[in-house]
Order: structure tokens, then sequence, then C-alpha cells
């Protein structure tokens, strides 16, 4: 496969493209089989299309429920699906190359770096290797955690559940078994338990701040004035992602919930926007301004180079940086004592502007086909372009074109939007002369 795809000269942002569309297609097949579904019939090649690409993209909306509708081999690929979406095609890629023995080539290398956002090729392959053996002992660990509160209650089952609960928070995914108990009701049964709080917030934000994050975390430890500029800003804004809007749940939306449920349900709705999906309440009863809260945070996402989607907390970060720069009449935005160049803050206005046209495209074109509120459609696609999974319940009844611009936008929030732009655009050819300037006013 490397070779072929060499031998077209594609960049890496376009083997990135096509290996997550390969790997959504043939997932999609899969799940048709009759052996996918629990009554071993058919299931529609679009119902199949939507569930491969929310696995992979690791976003969690689904049409039927997980649990009822998919048999143990569907679930199966479902959970395998999520686990090559959150790690990245091409990491699942080179990890088989090294697993084979084969050399990697620079090409590889060189895709390798763009696809888990490093800052050099250098020491690409042990860091894949650090990557792989962080992800398999974080799910690992989440899993014997679950497995405390599943176990006693669903028997050797509990050990499956346990499993895929533990892979869909590490990967953001938001897919869950628990419609047994009742359809389409992720985590909402242990709203108060401290376990399953706990273990699945800490997969989703130590899955959610970066493999580079992991790095400085592990070699410089407690040392924080040791971290890179990127890596501070990672930790600090998720960190203020999380308190800010916990506290807003807290006093204005689940005031009437008794203090424990009130507590666990604000800090889990803070930290799952971030994109997983899962939900320990009954998101309807939000108000607006809680869905709209909810919405930004879902397109804020998770941070670059992890298992996470959205536009990332660090170009949220960047345009902040530079608009309190020009409050203070500063040449250049800047994060502990260093400045950002002027490409950053470009590639940073672009992704923004790309997921807000998504999102609002999106929205704009599920209420016109389905004649529903537009609020409630703006929640479905921010969730879809987030990668993130909540939903407000209209999703298993949207039609075939809305379900078409869902699938759309999960991709295109997957895949990144840096991502999408360079293996869609041709590449300018750079050349000494320059256009006449001249300045245009604004704001």
């Amino acid at each position: 496969m490397w070779r072929s795809l060499h031998k077209r000269r594609l960049t890496s942002s376009q083997i990135i493209l096509f290996g997550f569309a390969c790997v959504i297609l043939v997932g999609a097949l899969l799940l048709m089989l009759p052996v996918s579904s629990r009554d071993g019939t058919v299931t529609t090649p679009l119902d199949c299309l939507f569930t491969s690409t929310s696995a992979v993209c690791v976003t969690g909306l689904v049409v039927y429920d997980t649990a009822t509708h998919w048999s143990a081999f569907g679930q199966a690929v479902i959970l395998l699906l999520i686990q090559i979406g959150g790690m990245g095609v091409i990491t699942v890629a080179v990890a088989i190359t090294m697993a084979s023995g084969k050399k990697i080539s620079l090409m590889q290398r060189s895709t390798m770096q763009d696809a888990i956002s490093a800052h050099q090729v250098g020491g690409i392959v042990r860091f894949t290797g650090f990557i792989l053996r962080g992800i398999f002992l974080f799910e690992l660990l989440g899993t014997l955690a679950l497995m405390t509160v599943f176990l006693p209650e669903f028997g050797l089952r509990g050990i499956w559940l346990a499993v895929f609960h533990s892979v869909s928070a590490f990967c953001n995914a938001g897919f869950d078994l628990m419609g047994t108990e009742s359809p389409f009701s992720s985590l909402t049964a242990y709203s108060e338990h401290p376990v399953v709080n706990i273990t699945v917030m800490l997969l989703i934000v130590i899955g959610g701040i970066g493999f580079l994050t992991w790095q400085d975390i592990r070699h410089n430890g407690i040392h924080l004035g040791r971290y890179r500029m990127q890596s501070k800003v990672i930790l600090t804004v998720s960190g203020i992602l999380i308190v800010l809007p916990a506290a807003y749940f807290f006093f204005f939306e689940f005031g009437s919930l008794p203090f424990a449920q009130r507590f666990w349900g604000s800090l889990f709705q803070a930290v799952t926007p971030r994109t997983a999906g899962f939900n320990t309440l009954n998101l309807t009863s939000l108000s607006e301004t809680g869905r709209m809260v909810t919405c930004l945070l879902m397109l804020t996402g998770g941070s670059p180079g992890s298992t996470a989607g959205g536009m990332k907390t660090t170009t949220l970060a960047v345009l902040v940086s530079c608009a309190a720069a020009i409050f203070r009449k500063r040449e250049n935005g800047q994060f502990f004592g260093r400045r950002i160049t002027d490409e950053t803050v470009k590639n940073a206005v672009t992704v923004f502007l790309m997921y807000i046209t998504l999102f609002l495209a999106g929205g704009m074109m599920i209420s016109r086909a389905e004649n529903l509120p537009l609020l409630t459609c703006l929640f479905e696609s921010a969730s879809a372009v987030g990668t993130v999974g909540l939903t407000l319940g209209i999703t298993p009844g949207l039609g075939t074109v809305s379900r078409l611009v869902l699938i759309c936008l999960m991709f295109f929030g997957r895949v990144g939007g840096l991502t999408l732009i360079f293996a869609t655009l041709p590449a300018n050819k750079n050349t000494l002369s320059k256009l006449p300037l001249e300045k245009i006013t604004v704001g």
C-alpha cells in the first residue's frame, strides 16, 4: 500500500485522507454482513456507512442502538474501527510495518509526522512505539477500573463491557453498550457512580491532550517550566475549558438535582464535549444557553496529535492570544514568554473559519431538510464536525440527505482542517514575485 501510494506521488495529507476513507468503506462492508446484526439481517448500506464513519472518526453518533442492533461480531467490528480511528490510520499502518520487521521509509516517517502533528521527523519511529505503549497501557488500566463495577453487575459480560467502554472513552468515541437496559441511554445509569465517572473522564482527558504532551509529562514530570510551550498551552486551556463550564452547569443547569448527581453530572458534562460523546444526564433538559455552551465546547474539541477531533485547543488559544496582542498593541501574540509565528496565526484563522462554516452550513441544511429547530440541528452538526457524538435524540430519525451531511461533517472533522485543505487544494509554487501591497480596513 505504501509503495503504491508513493508511486502515485500523493502528499502526506492525501495519504491520510485516503487511508481514513478506505477504512471507513471496509468497515461499512463488514457491518453490512448478516452476521453483524443481532437478528441476522442485512443492514442498509447508508446506515452501515454512517456507523462506520462515526466509529472511524471516533464520533459516537448512531442511527441504531449499538447494544441492541449489532451482534457480538458487529460490536467487535465497531470497536476495531474505533481503535483504528483513535490511534490514527497512519499510526496503525506504521505499527504493522514495525511489527513485520520491515524498515520504515523516509516517506512513511514524514507521513507519520503529519499524522500525529510531531515537530520533527527525527525519532518518529521511537515516538510511535511510545504512543502505542501508552495507548494500550491506559486502555488496560481503564478496563481494570471499569471491571470492578461491571463484573459484579453483569457477570462475565462485564469484561467485554469494560473493554469496550475503556477503548471508546480513551479514543474519545462515545459508543456504549448500555442500550440493553434502555436504548440510547449512554451512561445515565451511572450518573452518581464515582468510579465510572472518574475513570471515563480521565480516559477522555488523557486521550485528548495529545501524544506530544504525554512525552513532556513523561520526561519532565511536575517540572512544568521545562515543558514545550505547546504542552503548557494545551494543559492550561484544557483546564480552563473543564473548570469554567463545570461551574456553569453546576450553578445554572443542574441546580434541581441532588448534590452528588449535580456535582458529577456538571463535571462530566464539561469533559465529555472534548470530544467523547458519552452523557450521564439527559441533554434535552439543557436550556438553550446550555446547549450553546456545549456546542462551543464540541467545536473546540481536543488537542493536536490526540485521539480527539474538533478545531483543537491550540487553535482557540492562538486566536485569543492574537486578539489580546491587538488590544495591547503588540506585534505578535505570545505564550509563556514565546511569540507566535505569522504562519501559525494564518493556520489558526483558516481552521477556525472552516469549522465555523461547516458547523453553520451543516446545521442549516439539516434544519431545512428536516424542518426542525435550528439550534437543535446546530447541536447535531457541532457534534458531528467536532467528532463528539452528543445528541439531542434527532439523529436516528433523520432522512438520507441529513445523514449524508453528518457523514461528511464527521469525516472532515476527524481528518483535520489543515489536512483536508492541503489534500484537496493544489500546492501553490513559491515565487519570488509579490503582488503590490495595499491596506484594507477591518473592524
